[in-house]
């Protein structure tokens, strides 16, 4: 099973993307499903969830800006992101998962964010 995002890209402040995340086996719509951010010199932070059922949760910083989403027959989920901030830069990884927050998962290699001031 692969997991891919895509989607990343450079752009000025105020802005707005639209990242995937793709995965190759229908285990996504039985799963939860997690974008994490992470930038340079920084851990992993969790910026939005989803459940398998749709509900979503979102960190203080985003909320808002950024909204996820998902396409269980497409086994693809989404972030939108708008009003894109420089703190927002870094690489975001989507992970699969059977819980938000709960052990193991499968994680993406990540697509690269870079907003400017």
């Amino acid at each position: 099973v692969q997991v891919v995002e895509s989607g990343g890209g450079f752009l000025q402040a105020g802005g707005s993307l639209r990242l995937s995340c793709t995965v190759s086996s229908s285990i996504f719509s039985v799963n939860a499903m997690g974008w994490y951010r992470q930038a340079p010199g920084t851990q992993r932070d969790l910026v939005a969830a989803i459940t398998r059922d749709g509900t979503t949760t979102y960190a203080d910083s985003v909320k808002g800006r950024f909204t996820i989403s998902r396409d269980n027959a497409k086994n693809t989920g989404y972030l939108q992101m708008n009003s894109l901030k420089p703190e927002d830069t870094g690489v975001y990884y989507c992970k699969i998962v059977a819980s938000v927050g709960g052990p193991g998962g499968l994680w993406g290699l990540g697509t690269q964010v870079t907003v400017s001031s």
